[in-house]
């Protein structure tokens, strides 16, 4: 099986997620950084995952604009849809936000996988809204691989 995992990552923590993820699948895995080829050739994939991170309650506008672009074709594939939040009592309604209903309900798994704060990776501004926002004042890291690890095991049919 050859598998494709799209995503988009602002300061790393989606990318994380997709190697972890991509080390706990079988078959032949393929990473793509939508903010670096957000064309990547889907024919050549039998599944495709997408993931991103979700910024002020929205995931990145690459990741939207690749689902428009190639919703058709997804649907005719072994889909996989992920986010990566910080937002734990909001996660679900901002996963919702994310993916379109008809792609969800598509999907053979979904998954949250928790997110980080990642100080060293982000401008000044961001610390700061970061800070204000949600009161954390240094690197916080709640990646959950058990949920990683469920979605890798739902996309090989366990």
């Amino acid at each position: 099986m050859n598998i494709l995992i799209a995503y988009c990552t602002r300061h790393g923590c989606t990318e994380e997620a997709a190697q972890t993820l991509k080390e706990n699948l079988s078959g032949e895995v393929t990473l793509v950084n939508l903010k670096k080829n957000g064309k990547p050739d889907l024919s050549a994939f039998d599944t495709v995952i997408l993931g991103g991170s979700i910024h002020m309650g929205k995931i990145q506008s690459q990741v939207r604009k690749f689902i428009e672009k190639n919703v058709d074709v997804l649907l005719e594939k072994r889909t996989g849809l992920y986010v990566c939040c910080m937002e734990e009592k909001q996660a679900q309604q901002q996963f919702e936000n994310a993916f379109p209903e008809e792609l969800r309900k598509h999907a053979s798994a979904t998954g949250i996988f928790g997110g980080a704060f990642n100080f060293e990776r982000m401008n000044f501004l961001e610390r700061k809204i970061v800070q204000k926002v949600a009161g954390v004042t240094e690197s916080v890291y709640k990646i959950d691989e058990g949920e990683i690890k469920r979605f890798a095991a739902a996309m090989d049919g366990n």
